[in-house]
């Protein structure tokens, strides 16, 4: 089983919202000049990670450990 989570570079994210403007759940908002997670509802589509022109969002995905 894979476990997702959304991962942001905020030294990379020049704020253009592309990601937050194309999330198909609203979870991403342009805030102070970077984007930001406002909600967890991620469904981890990769839309915001295809159309960042910075590299700057990504979905981090790795097996999850069976304890």
């Amino acid at each position: 089983m894979l476990e997702r989570k959304l991962c942001i570079n905020t030294s990379w994210c020049k704020g253009c919202g592309i990601c937050a403007t194309f999330c198909p759940k609203k979870v991403l908002e342009i805030k102070n000049g970077k984007v930001v997670i406002v909600n967890q509802d991620c469904i981890f589509c990769k839309t915001c990670e295809s159309l960042c022109p910075d590299y700057a969002i990504y979905v981090n995905e790795r097996e999850k450990d069976n304890e």
